[in-house]
């Protein structure tokens, strides 16, 4: 960390070149000494990166960042914010500590919040930054996190751990167990020192076999941004042994989308169907991912389009936490009907169909955008469909 960066001209240097190609800013001589272009570039690149993610620290005279990599792999504002409202308490451990933007808000929760950090520049910007935003209540301990669990006599009343998917001998992992630190392997020590564990995990890491790999699983909170999910955060309770909580919520520039129901509830419904009818209801991604394909067409009296479609229709407009849209024409898939339709350009979405987007507008010669949108799909006859829709204005 060099300090140097911190000084006003170079700061002053930073937020004037913000829009500067990181390459001309390489290619120039610097004009501060003991600053290195490649160090100034990494000061723009990485606070670039945080202009939409993290505006707080975008914002905040004297932030320090640390290579935009970290940037890119740290929560942003919206779900670090999600995080800390799970949690209660005095105390809170950050065992993966990273850039430290969960360790801020939880510190905005609880009274006391320790964030371990292995790499000592990480670990030492975070600990600057802490200052800079003068959060007194946030210590940070250089070195592993579980290694500090095995040495320290103190308790805390919720542990955090966002294990690394990066194995230095697989690659890219999603399994709880090839993920550094191995979450599985030391839930022993994580309930010794805690009651309560909140993990983070990969979007793609499918329930069952984190449930499976975790125990004492309370809740499963399953968080997206403008509809692309962004984390699964798991809830374990020590001794915990009831029905899950699924939570789902979808930030959107209106406002979350919340749906939550019980992983029981869902196994015990009968889902209806029905042909297409006056509206047509797509969920968002928060609860296509958490699997709650009866139970929100249960929830909201909705009809299944077929079982694996994951469509809903009814005659009828109701609130619903995802797009909805009106149907203008329900026709069986060919190439005659829809050459018939003469429709230039739309917005194509599949669910359960045999043809990518890109093929059907190879095929049709469709170009992308406009107001229509066109819905491949199979019906409870198991026949090809498309729907021709428009999209119901958001109130």
């Amino acid at each position: 960390m060099n300090k140097k960066l911190l000084n006003t001209g170079v700061q002053d240097f930073i937020n004037k070149n913000l829009n500067t190609d990181i390459l001309s800013v390489l290619l120039k001589k610097i004009p501060f000494k003991g600053i290195s272009a490649q160090e100034l570039a990494q000061q723009l690149e990485a606070k670039k990166k945080c202009r939409e993610k993290l505006p707080l620290w975008f914002g905040t005279r004297g932030i320090y960042y640390p290579n935009k990599l970290h940037i890119a792999q740290s929560s942003s504002e919206t779900t670090a914010a999600y995080k800390a409202q799970i949690v209660s308490g005095k105390s809170l451990l950050d065992a993966t500590g990273g850039f430290g933007v969960d360790s801020y808000f939880f510190g905005q929760k609880m009274k006391e919040v320790v964030h371990c950090e292995l790499k000592p520049e990480l670990s030492e910007i975070a600990a600057h930054n802490f200052g800079v935003f003068g959060k007194k209540n946030i210590q940070t301990r250089l070195g592993d996190g579980i290694d500090f669990l095995k040495k320290t006599a103190q308790n805390f009343d919720w542990i955090y751990l966002d294990p690394s998917r990066r194995n230095e001998l697989k690659g890219k992992v999603f399994k709880l167990a090839d993920c550094l630190p191995n979450v599985p392997e030391h839930l022993m020590l994580l309930f010794s020192k805690s009651e309560r564990l909140l993990i983070k995990t990969s979007p793609l890491l499918d329930f069952s076999i984190g449930i499976q790999e975790l125990q004492f699983v309370k809740e499963i909170h399953v968080v997206a941004v403008q509809n692309e999910v962004r984390e699964l955060l798991w809830v374990l309770e020590k001794g915990y042994g009831d029905t899950i909580a699924i939570k789902t919520v979808n930030f959107t520039k209106k406002g979350p989308e919340s749906f939550n129901f019980g992983l029981s509830e869902e196994k015990s419904i009968q889902a209806t169907y029905a042909m297409p009818m006056t509206y047509l209801y797509e969920p968002n991604a928060a609860i296509l991912k958490s699997g709650a394909f009866k139970t929100v067409g249960n929830r909201f009296q909705l009809k299944k389009l077929q079982e694996h479609s994951h469509l809903y229709t009814a005659d009828r407009l109701v609130d619903f936490p995802g797009r909805r849209f009106r149907i203008t024409k329900s026709l069986p898939f060919g190439k005659k009907a829809l050459l018939g339709l003469d429709i230039p350009k739309a917005n194509i979405t599949t669910r359960n169909f045999p043809m990518t987007v890109s093929a059907l507008r190879k095929r049709f010669q469709i170009k992308d955008g406009g107001d229509r949108y066109l819905f491949f799909t199979t019906d409870q006859e198991s026949r090809s469909r498309v729907l021709v829709c428009t999209k119901v204005p958001e109130e």
